[in-house]
């Protein structure tokens, strides 16, 4: 009974609207899949409310104070628990369908340049370029020599006399300086929601898994996919995209195993005869005593040595070289009886030379 009367004590004196808030904050939790804790810092207020408005179509992003957030995640389940750790500094609360990485790309892609304050610290080098500016002359040049920046009066305008680097990453920019750098329209801040965790469906995400480079992911898959194709084509381990490319390599490595070494099959046939044939030719045209040839195959190397004289002759066509060799090959060609002996002593020179 004691600690029923402490919770009513300390609930009868929680002011309705934080009640609200936070059971505002359950029912944006039960309706969405993905909650996202983003960092809503240095943010200018216009900016937040036009980059709001912007992704209200998509995505909810809703700003309470950090204990009733606490307290509405809490009572939401012991899964979203652990993105309460993201909660701190200045927070909104995101609520949306869309997976974490789309999420973290639309919130990344909305970040605006804004001026910076004064006090801020530079996130980096800022640089004033030399060359004219908008201002006429008057006291606008000693505000800018002033803040460091040097200026001078060329022809009627305001000049930047120099490239000059006003502020290094990690100074704190002065007030005479964040004027004019906004007056000079240089905006060195970068603002925008800053992701810290999201919770998806039991899962928590936090912000450094979510920032991939999709063009590099892209390639990497990619790559890793043309790695494991050749993978399995050098295992030869068989799948539904590598089989017809097996095979392929099967059918022209059992091509070349056949052809080297000599296996009469009907789909090499020809190619076999014809390279027995090169090679017989070859080899008569290497011995160099004619009476060591028979007369069949002095006639063939002949007939082979005029085709290729008469192709190359200059000025004769390709039509006339096959004319001028046909022509030679119908003069020595045998007829009848006189061809078949003929045909029978070439056989038996081609015996002869390969046993």
């Amino acid at each position: 009974m004691v600690t029923d009367a402490a919770t009513e004590h300390r609930t009868s004196h929680v002011p309705q609207w934080k009640i609200d808030e936070i059971e505002s904050i359950k029912q944006l939790v039960n309706k969405y899949s993905v909650v996202g804790v983003a960092g809503i810092r240095d943010i200018p207020a216009k900016q937040l409310q036009e980059m709001r408005r912007s992704m209200k179509d998509v995505v909810k992003i809703r700003i309470y104070r950090n204990n009733l957030i606490h307290r509405a995640l809490d009572e939401s389940g012991d899964d979203l628990s652990p993105i309460g750790s993201s909660v701190g500094d200045q927070t909104a609360l995101v609520f949306t369908d869309l997976n974490p990485f789309k999420l973290f790309n639309l919130l990344k892609s909305s970040k605006t340049e804004a001026p910076i304050r004064a006090g801020a610290i530079a996130p980096a080098d800022i640089t004033v370029v030399e060359g004219p500016t908008s201002f006429a002359p008057g006291p606008i040049v000693g505000d800018l020599q002033n803040a460091g920046i040097p200026a001078r009066i060329d022809k009627g305008k305001v000049v930047i006399r120099e490239t000059k680097v006003v502020a290094h990453a990690g100074e704190a920019v002065s007030r005479a300086l964040s004027e004019m750098l906004t007056r000079l329209e240089i905006y060195p801040m970068t603002v925008g929601f800053d992701l810290r965790s999201v919770y998806d469906n039991g899962t928590i995400l936090e912000a450094d898994a979510l920032d991939i480079d999709e063009a590099k992911y892209a390639t990497d898959i990619a790559t890793a996919t043309t790695g494991a194709f050749n993978l399995a084509i050098a295992i030869a381990y068989p799948t539904p995209v590598t089989v017809p490319t097996l095979l392929a390599k099967a059918a022209s490595n059992a091509r070349n195993l056949a052809i080297n070494s000599a296996i009469p099959e009907p789909a090499i046939i020809d190619l076999l005869l014809s390279k027995a044939q090169s090679s017989a030719m070859a080899l008569a045209g290497s011995i160099t005593d004619p009476d060591a040839l028979g007369e069949s195959l002095q006639e063939l190397l002949m007939v082979g040595v005029v085709g290729v004289e008469v192709a190359a002759e200059a000025g004769e066509g390709t039509e006339e070289a096959v004319s001028a060799t046909e022509a030679e090959t119908e003069e020595k060609a045998p007829e009848g009886e006189e061809g078949e002996a003929k045909e029978e002593e070439a056989a038996e020179g081609l015996g002869l030379l390969f046993g």
